[in-house]
């Protein structure tokens, strides 16, 4: 018989880590968590590969607040112990969000800063005079605070954490690293959190490891077929754009939903494309200020958003990597801001990383152009026992890197193949001429200024969100990233779907046509007076002409008071 798995309150830890630990509802570690926390309790160095949503923050964010914890009894003098190294500013946020809650009964004893963002060196300098126990933060940052000395590690660091290690040297951060290491002690224990293990993080091995214990947990990179359903349609461009929008209209896509594209203008090409059809949808790329890109993706937690539109940047990274067909000039534009301008923050990553919760399905819209890339974007469904689905459109160019990826997960497990998704595109073909009618409107001027408009926009949300948001928390709420950016030309008439156009095998499943009458008579019940039709979203409309008078007999029999 197997042997039985262990429970938290058997690991030995702190009663405040404990309590902790069960306000979160965990109560058995999951299985890199009870292979990697006792090793890492008696010191040993780790290198562990573990999928995405495993539980791999918090099998070293235990480990290092016990430490801490016990270190404390009989240390008084306070310092920085643990530097945990993060390749993004979301996960940096998301890192310290784990640590909060797990120190949330010992706050006092254990203090976690975060300097992964934007703000300035000076202003962050006061929080590290404080000496906080865990910084958590990117190797620029980090490195730059160290050369300022505005932190010194080199004779208080206990623990060395890297998070995400495959992601590091991808982001251009292996000098940072190197130059990093001349400021610590010669002692110290480190972690290897990786989703896969690549050359990169074997250099990374040698770099920080000292006779370190292997942990390859779960062959598959990605859950078995019983949680993860992943299916890949052979498709074209324009046919890319078709099954999108039947999908998400015809409601055949529910729940919250990850769409993958290739290029920041292919993200806002496909927004404004739907928008067309009334679905709204928000758009998360390195182009927007760190501040709302943790927004949306806080509220796309909270169920506020169904759809976001997501660039992983990974093409970025691979410099030979050839981009999509459509997207080849918005591309090369990228790479070219990101070395001249500022308009491109390095330091973000959406595929990975980033802490997704309850994604039902991922889109890969444009399929993603390495094997790792595939992993960590269909990463973010069926994280710990959830199910999910992963649907991948494949273009003729996009063949030979599915090759690479169905050889690369059959070698992990027979399950995990993309299976083809049987859907009859001559059924939905009736659907093509609106299709067509609403890509006629997005036009690469158009595509250019939602652009500039939506950045701007998110520019001035992330100030209200660093100042006015702090006072008013309630507004915050109110705050939203899915609006229509309006630069296409909208035509009310593709909103709406005639059942005509429904097919026959679907007319029992899906009835846009009815729903939207329900709500609509749900709408017109509440008011007893006159309705207005809401002219201010229509520029140039005369506003006593848009009214309908419906309580005319009402009126006749009350008195006009003066």
């Amino acid at each position: 018989m197997a042997a039985e798995m262990l429970h938290f309150h058997e690991m030995g830890f702190d009663d405040r880590l404990l309590k902790a630990v069960a306000d979160l509802g965990w109560s058995q570690p999951t299985l890199i968590q009870e292979k990697a926390i006792p090793l890492a309790l008696e010191g040993k160095d780790l290198l562990a590969r573990a999928r995405t949503g495993s539980g791999k923050t918090a099998a070293y964010a235990i480990p290092v607040i016990q430490r801490i914890l016990a270190s404390k009894q009989s240390v008084r003098e306070q310092e920085v112990r643990a530097l945990i190294l993060v390749p993004t500013k979301e996960l940096g946020q998301q890192v310290q969000a784990m640590m909060r809650q797990l120190t949330a009964y010992c706050s006092r004893d254990v203090r976690v800063a975060d300097i992964t963002g934007k703000a300035d060196l000076s202003a962050q300098r006061p929080i590290l005079m404080e000496k906080p126990d865990v910084v958590v933060g990117t190797p620029s940052r980090v490195l730059a605070h160290l050369s300022a000395q505005n932190l010194v590690l080199h004779s208080s660091l206990e623990m060395l954490v890297v998070d995400e290690a495959d992601l590091l040297f991808s982001f251009g951060f292996e000098a940072d690293l190197k130059n990093l290491l001349c400021h610590l002690p010669k002692i110290y224990q480190s972690f290897l959190m990786s989703a896969t293990l690549t050359e990169d993080v074997q250099a990374l091995k040698e770099l920080l490891l000292h006779n370190p214990v292997i942990l390859k947990l779960q062959g598959s990179q990605l859950p078995d077929s019983s949680q993860l359903q992943q299916y890949g349609l052979k498709c074209e461009e324009e046919d890319k754009f078709l099954l999108i929008y039947t999908l998400l209209k015809l409601s055949l896509v529910q729940g919250k939903t990850l769409v993958f594209v290739g290029a920041v203008d292919r993200s806002y090409r496909l927004k404004l494309f739907l928008e067309q059809f009334g679905i709204p949808a928000c758009v998360l790329n390195s182009e927007l200020p760190v501040q709302s890109r943790c927004h949306i993706i806080t509220q796309f937690n909270q169920g506020f958003y169904d759809y976001i539109i997501a660039t992983d940047e990974q093409s970025l990274a691979d410099p030979a990597a050839a981009p999509p067909p459509t997207a080849g000039k918005g591309k090369k534009k990228k790479k070219n801001t990101d070395k001249g301008g500022r308009a491109k923050d390095k330091e973000y990553g959406v595929s990975r990383g980033v802490d997704f919760q309850n994604v039902s399905n991922v889109i890969n819209f444009d399929f993603p152009m390495t094997v790792e890339s595939y992993i960590h974007r269909v990463g973010r469904t069926a994280r710990a026992d959830n199910p999910g689905t992963a649907l991948s459109f494949i273009s003729h160019t996009e063949i030979g890197v599915l090759s690479e990826v169905e050889d690369a997960l059959t070698g992990d497990t027979s399950d995990c193949v993309l299976k083809p998704y049987e859907f009859k595109m001559d059924e939905i073909e009736g659907f093509r001429y609106r299709c067509r009618d609403a890509m006629r409107s997005v036009t690469k001027q158009a595509v250019k200024e939602a652009r500039l408009k939506e950045i701007k926009q998110e520019l001035l949300n992330s100030e209200k969100l660093k100042t006015y948001f702090e006072d008013n928390p309630r507004d915050l709420q109110l705050l939203r990233h899915d609006k229509d950016l309006h630069p296409a030309v909208i035509k009310p008439h593709l909103r709406n779907v005639p059942d005509y156009l429904i097919p026959e095998t679907l007319k029992g499943v899906v009835n846009p046509l009815s729903n939207r009458r329900k709500k609509k008579k749900m709408v017109k019940s509440k008011p007893d007076g006159v309705i207005k039709s809401s002219f201010k979203n229509i520029q140039g409309k005369n506003p006593l002409k848009s009214f309908r008078y419906s309580a005319g007999r009402n009126r006749k029999d009350t008195p006009v008071k003066s």
